[in-house]
C-alpha cells in the first residue's frame, strides 16, 4: 500500500491575509479554493483573487498537522520570512518531529 505524502501550504488572499492548510495535492485543493463551489475552505470564499505563496512536502499526515498548527501560531510577518527562507520551515518539522501528543492546534 502506498502511503500518501501530505503538503503544507499558505495561500494569499486580495487582502495581504494569509491562509494556512494541508492536503496531499496541493492543485487540487488550490483550484477548489478558487471555485468557491463549497470544496474549499470557507474563510477564502470571496476573498479572491488567490495566490498560492507556498508549498513543501512534509510526509505523513500527523506530521503534516502538527506543522500546520506551526504555522497557524506564526505572526503574519513571521509568515512572510517562512515564505522567502526554505530553511525556516525545516526547522519546524524537526522541532514538530520531535514534539509528540495531541494533535490539537492551540493556535
Amino acid at each position: 500500500m502506498t502511503q500518501r505524502v501530505w503538503n503544507v501550504y499558505l495561500v494569499r488572499c486580495r487582502d495581504g491575509a494569509l491562509y494556512t492548510g494541508i492536503t496531499t495535492d496541493v492543485s487540487r485543493r488550490f483550484a477548489q479554493h478558487q471555485q468557491n463551489e463549497g470544496k474549499g475552505a470557507k474563510y477564502l470564499r470571496g476573498k479572491g483573487p488567490l495566490q498560492l505563496v507556498f508549498k513543501r512536502k512534509i510526509g505523513r499526515r500527523s506530521l503534516a498537522l502538527r506543522v500546520e498548527c506551526k504555522i497557524k501560531s506564526l505572526s503574519k510577518g513571521q509568515k512572510e520570512e517562512l515564505i522567502e527562507q526554505d530553511d525556516m520551515i525545516m526547522h519546524m518539522v524537526v522541532q514538530a518531529k520531535e514534539e509528540s501528543g495531541s494533535l490539537a492546534c492551540r493556535a
